[in-house]
């Protein structure tokens, strides 16, 4: 009985491990480890980057940009793999910063397992560059909308780390 609940608590403890980072220069840093699983221009000239993560990544999100939080909108939805076309239904936490780049929208979308979004911060919070914001349990994805002229540094299939990988190419 003892060897099944120490390998459980082992787990948990893996699963939701939060390590230090030295955060990346850059305009647009990675909010999330994972693997980029699309990069989609949207039709008011932004560019939404998907970023997959696995119940193996670390969840805890960070800020891509330095700026103030403008808002933190949970929406309710559904729960099918985030990877899935459908996940655009799926619950979500739409967070938008006022940045030097202007306002950039950052999307923390819960996926099959991940069933519960964690934000650290609200509405009008000053935060750094790097700095965690949020953790989604259990695998999800999480988006972020590129301003119009910011090009993606970053391709499809690309691993990312929260706070080091740089998403933006000068």
């Amino acid at each position: 009985m003892a060897v099944p609940t120490t390998a459980l608590a082992a787990g948990m403890l893996w699963f939701f491990r939060d390590p230090e980072r030295e955060i990346a220069h850059g305009r647009v840093i990675s909010p999330a480890d994972g693997v980029v699983q699309s990069i989609m221009p949207w039709k008011d000239g932004r560019t939404r980057v998907a970023i997959f993560m696995s119940p193996l990544n670390v969840h805890v999100n960070r800020a891509p940009l330095g700026g103030t939080v403008t808002s933190v909108e949970h929406i309710p939805g559904g729960y099918v793999p985030a990877f899935n076309k459908e996940s655009e239904n799926n619950e979500r936490v739409v967070w938008h910063f006022d940045t030097e780049l202007g306002d950039v929208e950052m999307v923390q979308i819960a996926g099959a397992v991940a069933r519960r979004i964690v934000p650290y911060v609200p509405a009008g919070t000053k935060v750094e560059q790097g700095e965690r914001i949020g953790l989604i349990r259990f695998g999800s994805r999480v988006d972020v909308y590129l301003p119009e002229g910011v090009e993606a540094a970053v391709e499809v299939g690309q691993p990312t780390q929260a706070g080091v990988t740089r998403l933006d190419r000068d």
